[in-house]
């Protein structure tokens, strides 16, 4: 029986990236999905060492659990993990992946094993003396025998009966190359035979040489030996590490497949959410060679495909089934990743092939009806099913198939369905759970388009297709009569149906493009009205800071000379300013009254307002308060939002005569309060009061220290203290 991913044309592709792997496994991740794309995402930004191959060690690990010897390659497969996991330390790896790399703590024991292995896997002789000798008497001993074959293979004696004098190797011996009779001159034992009939002989005058060597062999395979059940024994007494360790490296070995995959052929991964939706945007499906991107929405329970025969009915099927297995086990794909989504099912189902069997004495059709009968057992499933009433009467297989696709998808089985037979598209077309799609036909060219077409019937073109393999004319001509007049108008409906509604799509999308033009220059006007609000601000600031500064010379000259009518000038500047402000601020025609709760925007900045007062207005901005001018807020429908008004802060001056004793500044801010204080003390002066009330109250201490801090550069104040008893007071002596 096919796998599902030969019946989706997946193998290749699959192949592709199993050759990414560091070792043979199957494809599939054990673990939460989106753990794993975090750990790929962060691994696709940096650079990383190359993995090395490794074969699978599961076997070693029971080996060592049961306290069993190693052989000197299979622990030189586990030094190469942890080697490498060792060299993914020294790099600056991005999170979460750097921390997982982090908390990979190999025992000291373990590491230190690692020192006495070469680059080639073999133990280090520099790290054992004995050994060390061994290596050195090997090759000193091969020097010998080699400079004895030498001089053997030049003896005159040897030399008529030479092939060469060449050293040859022959099963692992240093051997001559010699004809026969070669034993009249030199006593020697054959190793092997040429295929020129000619003899590789050992001379027996070396022979104590090899023996020599065979001893030096066998010690060193002892020594070796010696290490291999050291190591094995330090690998039995971590073997919990070591059986982590190796399921690790198979984990990042996941991972690092998928990015280099993903880089080496420019593919994108797409993470399964929690709709059952699947939204595929300029999708290739990777079995095709120069494929049509297809883009296609199905975000219903049933997609319906018909029309032109060899149109990509079949293939459309086989795209869908396949991104969302790819992305199930996040194989990346070509696709656009912005116009792409693929929801989470627990299952794929393929019913693609004839399942017509001699051997199990069962048709097309009872095959069908066993795959059918399994799905009932089942939910959560995304199902694929070519040629649906393949096998029987096409009439009864609609009426059939549209109860079982109803009761199916009742149980969130999603189906994708091809079929010629327009019977059943018919009748699922009254469910607003089902999406028609039409395979498109160029009727110029008379060749499919390979494209399709949401919300509409296809028709098949059997004729058409019939003359474009060859059928002769005269043929065909003979079918469409029998097929009959009525039907073959029927087709000329669906097809003049599936023209109108490609056109009205085209319209739709020309009016969409329109509107976004209108929208982006509403978006400019928007921007130019932000731009000449702005400069008109900072004109307007201009024009406050020179005000301010003329102000403030006026009271440094008034330090030098206080005048009483000097102050009554200043507090008249000071309501022709606020008229002055009134007028500046007046309302535009055709402008929304701004009221409290309305969303607006202020510069760059999007608030709530939180109170109005005369021609000024307190916003919230990100938790944040601010005053500003009612005159520079834009109101903005889109995120207007019920905001409870909250109390007023009001100011209450007490009168006499002219001027007030006392002032009440409570719940004002910092700068409205050093206003109003500024107004007060001229009027207090004016007035020629000696003695008044500042009432700020204690709250956080903020608003006192502000006002005690102005009080202390003030001028024609004698002095200030708090009043006894009540802290939020403090008396000011004129």
């Amino acid at each position: 029986m096919k796998t599902i991913t030969q019946k989706l044309d997946l193998d290749q592709h699959i192949n592709n990236f199993k050759s990414f792997y560091a070792r043979e496994k199957n494809i599939e991740m054990m673990g939460d999905i989106n753990i794993h794309h975090r750990y790929i995402k962060a691994l696709s930004t940096v650079e990383f060492p190359s993995i090395k191959e490794i074969p699978n060690l599961d076997r070693e690990i029971n080996v060592i659990k049961k306290q069993g010897v190693l052989f000197v390659k299979e622990i030189y497969a586990f030094v190469t993990i942890i080697g490498y996991f060792n060299s993914l330390k020294a790099i600056n790896l991005p999170e979460p992946v750097g921390k997982w790399i982090r908390e990979i703590d190999v025992p000291d024991e373990i590491n230190d094993i690692l020192l006495y292995f070469t680059d080639e896997g073999n133990i280090n002789p520099e790290k054992e003396p004995e050994l060390y000798d061994i290596e050195k008497a090997l090759k000193q001993n091969k020097a010998e025998l080699k400079d004895k074959l030498y001089r053997i293979a030049h003896a005159s004696t040897l030399k008529d009966y030479l092939v060469d004098t060449q050293v040859h190797f022959m099963h692992g011996e240093e051997t001559l190359l010699v004809r026969g009779g070669f034993n009249k001159v030199v006593k020697a034992s054959v190793v092997g035979r040429s295929s020129g009939g000619f003899f590789y002989i050992l001379p027996q005058s070396i022979s104590y040489l090899k023996e020599k060597e065979a001893s030096l062999l066998s010690r060193r395979e002892e020594v070796i030996y010696r290490y291999c059940q050291n190591f094995s024994a330090t690998f039995t007494k971590w073997h919990l590490f070591m059986r982590y360790i190796n399921r690790e490296y198979d984990k990042f070995d996941h991972y690092q497949a998928r990015v280099l995959f993903a880089k080496a052929y420019d593919f994108n991964f797409i993470l399964p959410n929690k709709t059952k939706v699947v939204k595929l945007g300029e999708f290739c499906h990777p079995a095709i060679e120069n494929p049509k991107p297809v883009s296609i929405n199905l975000d219903k329970g049933v997609m319906l495909i018909t029309g032109v025969n060899a149109g990509g009915k079949t293939m459309l099927l086989k795209s869908l089934l396949s991104a969302v297995y790819m992305s199930k086990n996040l194989l990346p794909f070509k696709c656009d990743p912005e116009k792409t989504e693929i929801g989470h099912f627990k299952s794929i189902e393929a019913i693609i092939d004839d399942p017509q069997s001699v051997k199990n004495d069962i048709s097309t059709f009872a095959g069908r009806m066993v795959e059918f009968s399994k799905l009932f057992d089942k939910e959560s499933v995304i199902v694929g099913v070519d040629e649906i009433e393949l096998g029987t009467d096409s009439d009864e297989a609609a009426s059939l198939f549209r109860v079982m696709l109803d009761e199916l998808k009742n149980r969130n089985i999603t189906f994708i369905v091809t079929t010629h037979h327009k019977r059943l598209a018919s009748l699922m077309s009254v469910d607003d759970d089902v999406e028609l799609i039409a395979a498109l036909y160029d009727e110029e060219r008379r060749l499919p388009t390979y494209t399709f077409l949401q919300g509409s019937i296809g028709k098949s073109y059997a004729f058409e297709t019939a003359e474009r393999y060859g059928v002769p004319e005269h043929i065909v001509k003979k079918a469409k009569v029998v097929y009959g007049e009525d039907k073959e108008n029927l087709n000329e409906l669906i097809e003049k149906s599936t023209a109108l509604e490609r056109e009205m799509r085209l319209k739709i999308s020309k009016i969409d493009d329109e509107l976004k033009v209108i929208e982006k220059k509403k978006e400019n006007l928007e921007n130019i009205e932000d731009r000449l609000n702005e400069q008109h601000r900072k004109a307007v600031a201009t024009l406050e800071n020179r005000y301010n500064a003329a102000t403030k010379r006026a009271l440094e000259a008034m330090k030098v000379k206080e005048s009483t009518e000097g102050r009554r000038l200043l507090n008249d500047a000071h309501k022709h300013k606020k008229r002055s402000n009134q007028a500046k601020e007046a309302k535009q025609p055709n402008k929304r009254v701004l009221q409290v709760g309305d969303s607006v925007k202020y510069r760059s900045n999007r608030g709530d307002i939180v109170s109005i007062r005369n021609t000024e207005a307190t916003i919230e901005v990100d938790g944040l308060k601010m005053r500003v001018p009612l005159s520079q807020l834009r109101y903005i429908e889109s995120l207007q939002k019920k905001v409870v008004q909250k109390p007023k802060t009001t100011v209450n001056v007490e009168k006499s005569g002219r001027g007030a004793i006392s002032i009440k500044l409570l719940g004002c801010f910092a700068d409205e309060a050093i206003d109003k204080l500024d107004v007060f003390l001229s009027d207090a002066l004016v007035a020629g009061f000696s003695e008044v009330e500042i009432i700020h109250g204690t709250g956080t201490g903020v608003l006192k220290k502000v006002i005690i801090d102005y009080l202390k550069s003030y001028p024609k104040i004698q002095s200030f203290y708090g009043q006894k008893g009540n802290l939020g007071i403090t008396v000011v002596k004129l």
